[in-house]
């Protein structure tokens, strides 16, 4: 196991021994409204969003390519493409057709 997951689990293990612990009801504020609601629900909710919300920054995103006013790029990637077809045997070539 590696130590992220490690990490993970244990967080994870806290997470939940806190939030099994903390069952009164308490009174929130959200938004300005008054709300009696139990700490776990409380807890579990904002732990919930807080995950979700790290894996949306966290997500990858898509690289946008630029689309250039040169041809110079592209006509480079061509010679390198060119020059590289150029050491395939036949068979190779055929192959790959």
């Amino acid at each position: 196991m590696s130590f992220r997951t490690i990490l993970s689990i244990t967080v994870l293990a806290f997470l939940t021994i806190t939030i099994m612990q903390n069952t009164t009801e308490s009174e929130f504020i959200i938004l300005g409204v008054a709300t009696v609601v139990p700490k776990t629900t409380m807890l579990t909710t904002i732990s919930v969003s807080a995950f979700l919300l790290g894996v949306l920054v966290s997500w990858p995103r898509k690289k946008k390519h630029k689309i250039s006013d040169h041809d110079d790029d592209t006509g480079e990637y061509n010679n390198a493409a060119k020059r590289n077809n150029s050491t395939l045997s036949d068979e190779d070539r055929d192959y790959i057709s």
